[in-house]
């Protein structure tokens, strides 16, 4: 990158490893040391929280406030009534908009540990894009916004292409997505200044599209900015795991679990994952990352702490840590692990151990849970489990029983009070 930015933001994005493209770098540059620019993330309101796929933009977020920029967070009211079609094999499920409700007030408790929306001329803003397209008038739109939008152009774009290219159903509805995304844009900028969206490089597409929309429409200069899309130094999908999603939600993923995803990072990815999810001065985070052998593990345990106390609060790390030091340290029962609470009647005569496993939610299903334990993969009470047909019953719950599913996944089972 020949330029060098002079603000804040842009220098302190680029070091840590944040920026994957920008439209226009340099005038972004002179507007961001010009004054205080609103940019925005959307967010389509899918599931009742965000997960650690979202978290990277998230801190992008948070470094741009701290800053001087002014974010906001645009909730896809609207726009999840529709579907984002990028990259997807398959139509997203259509939601009821009390459902839509639901999962943007989840959301809404995870941007507030991360974002002031305060009165402050930087404080963010939450804004719900159903503002204006709920009321759209479908003629007028075709007339004044459908004119301005290539088909032969919107066909080029990689995530429609690559879902033509295998022959896959594209619906209408979902072709309107990528019209009603650039929409968001020039309604953002004309009801609120705002000059930058920012987005995942997966959404380079749809931001140009609002940008050329927003250029025609109101002859206004905006900007926008990718960041890249992660994939773990052993290929994988950022913020996927063996159980699923790791979400931010302590309703949907314990504090504990939340802290053990960090703790069980690769040793390749420590360096990388402490510049874009903690706050650490970069030479800190190359010095932690350099380290080797039993070292690292003490990187991996800073990592998680600094990216828990974030979200959950620096109690709910040192709770973590220290029930984490308890299981593998002294093989002991930590308080703060997963707890599946089991009623007398959910046991009856005896209810089987693979229940136990799938239940407490160290496998997704009867097989594998029984495929864990063939596999010499499944514990109880630290003690291997060979047998997939063990019943447990009421007297062997008379005390917690602690389960576990390799040597970092563990949950206790326990009688209701």
């Amino acid at each position: 990158m020949t330029y060098h930015p002079k603000s804040d933001f842009l220098s302190t994005i680029i070091e840590r490893g944040f920026l994957a493209d920008c439209t226009d770098l340099q005038s972004l540059d002179d507007a961001l040391i010009a004054g205080v620019v609103p940019a925005y993330i959307g967010y389509d309101a899918t599931a009742k929280s965000l997960h650690v796929g979202h978290l990277l933009n998230i801190m992008l977020l948070r470094w741009f406030q701290k800053y001087g920029g002014k974010p906001i967070t645009l909730m896809g009211g609207g726009t999840t009534k529709v579907g984002d079609p990028s990259f997807r094999a398959d139509e997203r499920p259509l939601l009821t908009p009390d459902e839509i409700d639901t999962n943007i007030a989840g959301m809404q408790v995870v941007f507030e540990r991360y974002l002031d929306y305060g009165d402050s001329a930087t404080g963010a803003l939450m804004l719900n894009n159903a503002e204006w397209l709920d009321h759209l008038n479908y003629l007028d739109f075709l007339r004044d916004i459908g004119r301005h939008f290539s088909v032969n152009r919107m066909l080029s774009f990689e995530s429609v292409k690559s879902r033509l290219d295998r022959e896959q159903s594209l619906s209408f509805l979902e072709f309107n997505y990528m019209i009603l995304q650039a929409y968001d844009f020039l309604e953002l900028n004309r009801r609120y200044g705002c000059l930058l969206q920012m987005g995942g490089s997966d959404q380079w597409g749809n931001i140009v599209n609002g940008i050329d929309l927003t250029r025609r429409v109101l002859e206004s200069e905006i900007f926008g900015l990718t960041t890249p899309l992660l994939t773990t130094s052993d290929g994988r999908k950022m913020g996927k795991s063996q159980g699923g999603a790791i979400w931010l939600s302590a309703d949907m993923l314990s504090p504990y679990e939340f802290w053990q995803f960090w703790r069980n990072t690769t040793d390749a990815d420590v360096g990388r994952f402490l510049k874009l999810y903690t706050e650490l001065p970069v030479d800190e985070c190359d010095r932690l990352g350099a380290l080797e052998g039993s070292e690292i593990n003490a990187a991996k345990i800073k990592l998680a702490n600094e990216v828990t106390s974030l979200l959950h609060g620096p109690d709910a790390a040192a709770a973590a840590e220290a029930t984490a030091r308890e299981v593998f340290e002294k093989g002991g029962v930590g308080g703060d692990l997963p707890t599946l609470a089991l009623a007398a009647g959910d046991i009856g005569d005896g209810i089987s151990i693979v229940q136990l496993i799938v239940k407490s939610g160290l496998a997704k299903s009867g097989k594998e849970a029984k495929r864990l334990i063939a596999e010499n993969g499944a514990r109880m009470d630290d003690a291997p489990l060979t047998e997939a047909g063990l019943m447990v019953t009421l007297a062997d719950l008379s005390s917690p029983i602690k389960l576990s599913a390799g040597k970092k996944r563990h949950a206790l089972v326990t009688l209701a009070e």
